[in-house]
């Protein structure tokens, strides 16, 4: 009887595997809608697809469009920012409910840190963010054998697809695995890093431990790195697809997150110094983040919003941030806690929309002053590095190999810019640092995992509406669940304590 039920498990993953793979298969397919349909009534197959360069590229082309999708989705959009403390929620514009505020029930469970293993929040991204990396390990396989390409157009695909497949990675690792300091050698469970496709059979991985991860990481970064030839792939603006660049500065990210302080500081001085980018000028930063359709002019990165052949947009973060008018708004908004973080003359502090909305308060509805960033207002795409994220990493970096001098610098660099008073001492530099963090990235997917690397307790303002406001580092709460479908799936793979 044991050996049945053991045959029919079997059985049950296999066949779950098989949509899944099947489902890969259709959103490859899918993303890469010219070669669907080659004749009437043809198919494609994964090896006629992928022999050709155009076949390659298009298909680079779709793990872009489903990358951007994944991030650009409300859940993960506002994670960072929601669990933290710098959001918090509009009260609902008409109905039987006019006034209330209520938590968005797609976040409400982890909102309120009681996200379920069974029914994540955030199931989606998981299972999304393995899907792209499919794609990319599909397209590695492939490009080698290409006989229509050279060197160049070779490498260059193999450098975007090795930085796509380690972002998604790492995406994956701040959102599962505890922070790199969590122990002292990063011995406890990162995620299972992939890179492999189905289509070299079913396996059932274990989770690396987090400094495994982080090697496999930096291995696919500095590869990638190691291979851009400035060759264009694809149309539309160079920012919208990983370079050289935008790689180095995606690997001072990773090793700030990994403290690793010197390799951190020379990535970033390095991307400062040569990038070809300056920082937006305080005259013109109001004015640069509030353009409809084309990003700040720091941005080293910005995953663009999807058009169609009408320019009709498929999608952008104003779906959750935007503000039209007292009666057309999305959900989330700025926590007066952070709101309050700002000096007068702090030009960041501008960047906020603010209106007066019809809240209920003691059974009565009461205009009520809410805070809306100007950040992504009007077809915004998003953004994934700017330059001032280096300063940052910069300054962080600088404190970590104690020279308080030049992190007080960097960090004065940014308040210049911003107006804002300028440090004249070196004392509690820490503190400061993740507070600038804060003011500079808000909304830009970091402040939980700032909190996280910094080991800081998550701390909301009198505008949380959480069943839990604040939560005490450490606490298995500062990651979700491994959605427990795949669990079931795969034996090896270990779920997060708490859940």
């Amino acid at each position: 009887m044991q050996n049945f039920k053991v045959m029919m498990t079997q059985k049950k993953q296999l066949k779950q595997l098989s949509k899944y793979f099947l489902a890969v298969l259709i959103a490859i397919f899918y993303n890469c809608s010219g070669f669907l349909e080659q004749e009437p009534g043809s198919q494609t197959s994964i090896t006629e697809l992928l022999d050709s360069t155009d076949g390659v590229i298009t298909a680079l082309n779709g793990a872009y469009h489903d990358l951007e999708s994944n991030v650009r989705g409300e859940r993960y959009a506002t994670y960072a920012d929601m669990q933290a403390g710098n959001i918090t929620f509009t009260p609902t514009e008409t109905g039987n409910n006019t006034g209330q505020i209520t938590v968005p029930f797609n976040i409400e469970n982890v909102y309120n840190f009681t996200d379920l293993a069974d029914d994540s929040n955030l199931d989606g991204f998981y299972d999304d963010c393995y899907d792209i990396i499919n794609q990319t390990n599909l397209i590695l396989e492939y490009v080698d054998a290409l006989t229509d390409s050279n060197d160049n157009i070779k490498n260059q695909i193999k450098a975007e697809a090795l930085t796509i497949r380690a972002y998604t990675h790492f995406l994956l690792s701040q959102v599962y695995a505890q922070n790199y300091g969590f122990t002292s050698d990063a011995s406890h469970l990162g995620i299972v890093y992939n890179k492999t496709s189905l289509t070299n059979g079913i396996t059932y991985p274990s989770r690396a431990t987090l400094a495994e991860t982080y090697t496999l990481i930096i291995e696919d970064l500095t590869a990638a790195i190691n291979n851009y030839s400035n060759t264009l792939l694809l149309d539309g603006p160079t920012y919208s697809y990983f370079n050289k660049v935008s790689t180095q500065a995606l690997l001072a990210r990773v090793y700030i997150s990994k403290n690793d302080w010197q390799n951190a500081y020379d990535l970033a001085n390095e991307v400062i110094l040569n990038s070809g980018k300056t920082l937006t000028p305080s005259e013109d930063y109001i004015a640069e983040w509030e353009k409809p359709d084309v990003p700040i002019s720091e941005v080293l990165l910005e995953f663009s919003i999807p058009r169609d052949s009408g320019g009709t947009i498929g999608g952008s973060l104003s779906s959750s941030y935007g503000y039209t008018s007292t009666t057309d708004y999305a959900d989330y908004v700025a926590s007066e806690d952070l709101r309050n973080l700002f000096e007068p003359n702090d030009l960041r502090g501008q960047l906020f929309l603010e209106a007066n909305l019809p809240t209920l308060i003691n059974g009565e509805l009461e205009d009520r002053q809410y805070y809306f960033t100007k950040k992504f207002q009007d077809n915004p795409g998003f953004v994934a590095i700017r330059l001032s994220e280096m300063y940052l990493i910069r300054a962080e970096a600088s404190l970590g190999l104690e020279n308080l001098e030049a992190c007080k610098d960097d960090i004065n660099i940014l308040r210049n810019r911003a107006n804002a008073t300028l440090l004249t001492e070196t004392t509690d530099l820490q503190g400061i640092l993740l507070q600038e963090r804060r003011k500079e990235m808000c909304f830009e997917t970091q402040y939980l995992f700032d909190l996280a690397r910094f080991q800081q307790n998550i701390i909301r303002g009198t505008d949380c509406v959480s069943q839990t406001c604040n939560l005490n580092y450490p606490s298995g709460k500062y990651i979700l669940p491994i959605p427990n479908s795949n669990i079931e799936l795969n034996s090896n793979l270990q779920q997060n304590d708490t859940y």
